[in-house]
């Protein structure tokens, strides 16, 4: 572990959507390769990373499921989703010289390892980056739930939410230039007021396992490693002394 963060292990949510890059729709390279990179850097700094994915930019469970499809089917095809932006994850890292392993809750022994825990922190240990695809394996959960999950199960010291802003705000800043910006938070602050940073399950399962979430600016380049310096704009939500 490097000198200058005080993480050993971190898991990293990156939704499907901040993939996009410009794109309307699907993977955009450039982007894929500028987060890969991303988190090239801080495996340079001795920290052990693993990292969920979301599916968004591929397709929405909870949309189609709005226009009439069945939720529990449409949630599946959102975790295949992620499988393939894993996938294309773990190729950018692997060009970077970075070793990975994609991990699926939803078995598909031809492309990817089913999910063991206990593989999954040898991995870790051994200094891979593990992508964990497919959500929980189950509907009715987002990524971010499993996002929470599995930086508990993994004994993470930090869960780091990707999003488009730097931080959690009182609302979205690009719709409320006014809005409030907040440092520090505790769990039960963003229950109460509502602030959509990540579903509550989420919030409520990293609040039970004393979990700190950090939420920064995934389209910052370098942002990543700055955080695990201390260094640069984000949000830290913990439960106050």
């Amino acid at each position: 572990m490097s000198p200058t963060t005080t993480y050993k292990r971190v898991l990293l949510k990156v939704s499907g959507e901040a993939l996009m890059g410009r794109r309307d729709y699907g993977l955009d390279n450039e982007t894929v390769v500028r987060i890969a990179t991303d988190v090239a850097d801080v495996v340079g700094m001795g920290v052990q990373v693993c990292l969920v994915i979301g599916g968004g930019n591929i397709f929405r469970g909870v949309s189609a499921a709005a226009s009439g499809m069945d939720r529990a089917q449409a949630d599946y095809m959102g975790m295949i989703a992620t499988v393939m932006n894993a996938l294309a994850t773990q190729n950018a890292l692997e060009k970077r010289g970075i070793p990975t392993r994609v991990q699926s809750a939803i078995p598909m022994a031809t492309v990817c390892e089913p999910y063991i825990r206990r593989r999954a922190e040898r991995h870790m240990e051994k200094g891979r980056v593990v992508i964990f695809a497919a959500g929980t394996g189950n509907p009715f959960f987002t990524t971010d739930t499993a996002a929470a999950l599995r930086a508990a199960e993994m004994g993470c010291d930090a869960l780091l939410k990707g999003t488009q802003v730097d931080g959690v705000y009182s609302a979205d800043p690009r719709k409320h230039p006014g809005a409030e910006r907040y440092d520090q938070l505790g769990y039960l602050d963003v229950l109460s007021r509502d602030l959509g940073v990540m579903d509550a399950s989420a919030i409520s399962l990293a609040r039970e396992n004393r979990l700190p979430i950090i939420v920064f600016n995934i389209n910052a380049p370098g942002a990543f490693a700055q955080v695990m310096r201390g260094e640069g704009r984000f949000t830290t939500i913990v439960e106050p002394p």
